[in-house]
């Protein structure tokens, strides 16, 4: 198991950066690691996944907006965030799964493909 802790999340103002992060209790390598986000009444949506090897995925609606990274000596996830919009406005959860599983052979960004999940850090994007 790996237990994991979201971090970096706050109000700015649309056009505005921000950075998440997540540290992990164990070896990130272990694992892919994703970011989700959920808006009040709508469905968690995936929004970037990073397999151990480096390779990502992005949902469409962040590409060329945000951007994932690695710390493997912090074990720590970070998602850059900028250029951002009031539709970004969110809970995020960094989730982790391992890696012998298909969810990281196929950069799944389907939240139930996913084992472990922090607690979760808001997001609040003003027009």
């Amino acid at each position: 198991a790996v237990d994991l802790v979201e971090s970096g999340g706050g109000s700015v103002e649309s056009g505005g950066s921000l950075r998440l992060s997540c540290t992990a209790s164990r070896y990130s390598a272990s694992y892919c690691m994703a970011w989700f986000r959920q808006a009040p009444g709508k469905e968690r949506e995936g929004v970037i996944v990073i397999r151990s090897d480096g390779t990502t995925r992005y949902h469409d609606s962040v590409k060329d907006r945000f951007t994932i990274s690695q710390d493997k000596a912090k074990n720590t996830l970070y998602l850059q965030m900028n250029s951002l919009k009031p539709e970004d406005t969110a809970m995020y959860y960094c989730a982790a799964a391992p890696t012998w599983r298909v969810t990281c052979a196929n950069a799944s960004l389907r939240p139930g493909d996913y084992n472990y999940w922090g607690q979760g850090t808001q997001v609040t994007v003003s027009p």
